[in-house]
């Protein structure tokens, strides 16, 4: 792809994966709208960057702020949605509030801000729209049901807006990255395989945004164990992951 001079929305931005997202999309000389709930993280990261940037704090749990900021935005060429929160918490520590949270910021989330950019990409017959997955949110996993359920469905939300949308000029991709080194995974207490530093996801982000594919599950081998889960029959499956 042509990257210069052209125009994408990084929808969590201020930090982890959208902010070197947003690095790497500088570099090659895309022109950037910056979105996230904290002003003064977008301008931290905006000294950073080389070319031209707008910033324009969203809250994706609310509706009015997400019209306000399409409104103000306009028309653009990509828009990629990173924003996620995230606690590690399974049924037995139930909590109810963090729990809807990651349902509303992580899957309501990007079902509300794309209902606002996607129909006008659709009535142009123009755009890219990259939602970030999880290796999680292929199936079921003990001690995670509200992040990995969340992440589930922003994975069918992207299948299906591909679906929809694979024989127009509006391309959907998925990328479903493993472990990376954020403030997120900070909370982890446990042993996390091939974790990823945020440039380098980035990058291969970045390499799937220039593929005509689909979906990106990464990295490997270890994102290779959650596509072998799907085909497992439920009682081994179970037996092994649960």
């Amino acid at each position: 792809m042509e990257w210069t001079g052209k125009r994408y929305w990084i929808v969590g931005a201020s930090a982890g994966l959208g902010a070197a997202i947003a690095e790497q999309l500088s570099r090659v000389g895309t022109e950037l709208v910056l979105s996230a709930r904290s002003p003064e993280a977008l301008g931290e990261l905006a000294t950073r960057l080389d070319s031209r940037v707008e910033i324009v704090p969203m809250d994706v749990t609310d509706e009015a702020s997400c019209a306000e900021a399409a409104a103000k935005v306009g028309d653009v060429d990509g828009v990629i949605f990173c924003a996620g929160v995230y606690w590690p918490f399974g049924a037995n520590e139930w909590d109810g509030e963090k729990a809807v949270k990651m349902a509303e910021v992580n899957y309501l989330g990007a079902m509300r801000f794309l209902g606002h950019v996607v129909p006008r990409m659709i009535e142009r017959d123009h755009g890219h729209v990259v939602l970030v997955g999880s290796l999680t949110g292929y199936r079921g996993l003990p001690g995670s049901f509200a992040y990995t359920s969340s992440k589930a469905g922003v994975m069918s939300l992207a299948e299906c807006l591909h679906a929809d949308l694979h024989r127009t000029n509006v391309h959907v991709q998925l990328a479903s990255p493993g472990f990376i080194r954020t403030r997120l995974t900070e909370k982890n207490d446990f042993k996390m395989p091939q974790i990823m530093a945020p440039e380098e996801a980035a990058r291969i982000v970045f390499e799937h945004m220039n593929s005509d594919g689909f979906s990106r599950a990464f990295p490997n081998p270890f994102s290779w164990v959650f596509k072998l889960g799907m085909l497992l029959p439920d009682g081994l499956y179970y037996r092994l992951f649960a």
